[in-house]
């Protein structure tokens, strides 16, 4: 992964670069922001310039051994850590080195990545990654060590916040005093869940969410993406640049978010039980991801619904077909009841990521929209 690779974030890439040229490198660093902002590839290609044997002004060579070990993510001076299975399996614990084969493979299909996809792959989607205390012991052992080829020896640990808490002792005295020449790289999403000792010990690189622009720009310059479905991605993926690419691979589901959350919203409204447990069926077998996607979807409608009944049409951004969804949506969606659904949507992506029973949330999301129309209604 190069910077080149990743979508907008220009000032975090100059940033960066200008801190590795005046030698200004923390020796623990949080790379912090929301799903599909770019922050694993953001810390790749950041290790990847670090160790570039002739890095040019903007990015890593590309040609250079170290390079070339990058390509395929194995350098022997980066070492990865991430959550895995939390289960035994007879007397083996897991750890991040059993699945280096499986992250690898991961990383080469996409670079921007999710928790939900990562458990999809090594098929755990049903369960909770953690990273254990054997990871923790591994890290101490591996930094026992000094670099093989690289000034510096680098380890990204992503998603920090899945640090199993009584593995934390293990990693906070190596953080607080390093091996010289050590560089930690954390990847998180979540501020509040990281145990406050960790995030006291690392520097902040905050990554926001990307603009529509930034999104738009990226699928079609970098995954060449035709403008208007790159147009219609960014309307729909509400910043997320992983949801972007998800919805450009697949055509149908892009297409039917808005028929599938009209009707949705029309039989809540009515209260037809047959068509809410039917669509409810419909949802329960769709991936955790594309649950999310809908619902983000929803997020965004609503969103756009409020600035349209504030007279504020001008910032109103939607394809055509979208738009007059909207126009018409707005006029039932009034903002006290568009705050209310993104309140309980908000919710339901929350619950979903901690691997809620789908026809049990879905089933409670429709009968809340009802009571919430009807409320309205009085």
């Amino acid at each position: 992964m190069f910077f080149k690779d990743i979508a907008g974030q220009d000032s975090i890439k100059k940033k960066l670069i200008n801190n590795i040229k005046e030698g200004r490198i923390s020796h623990a660093q949080l790379f912090l922001g929301p799903e599909g902002s770019g922050k694993l590839a953001m810390a790749i290609a950041y290790s990847r310039y670090i160790c570039c044997k002739n890095p040019g002004a903007e990015d890593a060579c590309g040609t250079c051994s170290s390079c070339v070990k990058f390509n395929k993510l194995a350098h022997p001076d980066l070492n990865f850590f991430f959550p895995n299975p939390s289960k035994k399996q007879g007397d083996k614990v897991f750890m991040s080195k059993d699945y280096i084969t499986e992250w690898r493979s991961f990383l080469e299909n996409s670079k921007y990545v999710s928790l939900n996809s990562w458990y999809s792959h090594i098929e755990i989607e049903n369960k909770q990654g953690i990273i254990n205390a054997a990871d923790c012991n591994e890290i101490i052992r591996v930094l026992g060590y000094k670099s093989y080829e690289s000034e510096y020896k680098i380890v990204i640990i992503w998603m920090i916040e899945k640090l199993f808490h009584s593995a934390a002792p293990k990693l906070l005295k190596i953080l607080e005093e390093p091996p010289p020449k050590t560089l930690f790289l954390l990847v998180s999403e979540t501020h509040d869940q990281i145990l406050p000792t960790i995030l006291s010990r690392a520097q902040l690189v905050k990554i926001p969410r990307l603009s529509d622009e930034e999104i738009k720009h990226g699928l079609s310059d970098i995954y060449n993406y035709n403008p208007q479905l790159a147009e219609e991605a960014a309307f729909l993926s509400d910043g997320n640049f992983f949801q972007a690419l998800a919805l450009c691979q697949n055509d149908d589901t892009r297409e039917n978010y808005g028929r599938f959350l009209r009707n949705w919203m029309r039989n809540s409204y009515s209260f037809d039980l047959k068509e809410i447990l039917k669509g409810v069926d419909d949802l329960a077998k769709m991936g955790r991801e594309r649950q999310k996607s809908l619902l983000n979807y929803g997020l965004e409608i609503f969103r756009q619904c409020t600035l349209m009944n504030y007279q504020a049409n001008n910032l109103v951004k939607a394809p055509a077909e979208a738009y007059q969804f909207i126009e018409k949506f707005s006029k039932v969606l009034q903002p006290d009841i568009a705050l209310q659904m993104t309140e309980e949507f908000s919710k339901a992506i929350y619950h979903i990521e901690r691997n809620a029973n789908a026809k049990i949330l879905f089933t409670d999301l429709s009968f809340k929209m009802y009571r919430i129309f009807m409320t309205a209604k009085k």
